[in-house]
């Protein structure tokens, strides 16, 4: 590998990273103006208490969520495993939504602040707290990225159930292992 590859290596994987993060921030961008729609048009519309409504206004975000993850902002990750994919996703978005009405809840029951424009507030507070949280649960345990090749690991001849590669004793990751030429 030569200096101007090595050099190229960081500077890909950066770009790869920043297109990763304005993706999700589109989806995230859209998903919070559903979320705080939902919210203010429950909290006007019907008598349920801020915390309920604000849970039911996260929980069609999610779904809103859920549908541009997979479709639009990791739509080029391995789509082998919907069922764990879609169990994941549920789980770490139920932890984000504890996490974002959690804050919401301390402020209106904690310390009294619960006028519209405070609960908007600590909505958006909350939203933002626990959108660190889903960015990287996300990324790191729901929408997997490919290897290289662009097949899940078991796919690839080669490989065994560990996603290893090579014969013998050493068997070494499939991401560590030398470039074979020819």
């Amino acid at each position: 590998m030569g200096v101007r590859e090595a050099g190229a290596a960081p500077e890909a994987r950066l770009h790869r990273v920043l297109k990763e993060v304005v993706k999700f921030g589109a989806v995230g961008g859209a998903g919070l103006l559903v979320n705080l729609l939902v919210f203010n048009l429950v909290r006007h519309v019907t008598s349920l208490p801020v915390v309920r409504a604000s849970v039911l206004a996260t929980i069609v975000s999610i779904v809103f969520n859920y549908i541009g993850f997979r479709y639009f902002a990791y739509r080029d990750r391995d789509k082998t495993g919907r069922t764990r994919e879609l169990t994941l996703f549920l789980f770490f978005s139920v932890i984000g939504l504890v996490i974002e009405n959690g804050i919401l809840y301390t402020a209106t029951y904690g310390f009294g602040w619960d006028s519209p424009l405070q609960s908007n507030v600590f909505k958006f507070v909350g939203i933002g707290v626990a959108t660190l949280f889903r960015f990287w649960s996300y990324r790191s345990w729901v929408f997997k990225a490919l290897p290289p090749g662009g097949t899940p690991f078991l796919d690839r001849p080669g490989t065994g159930a560990a996603g290893t590669q090579g014969t013998g004793q050493h068997a070494e990751p499939l991401e560590a292992a030398p470039r074979r030429l020819g």
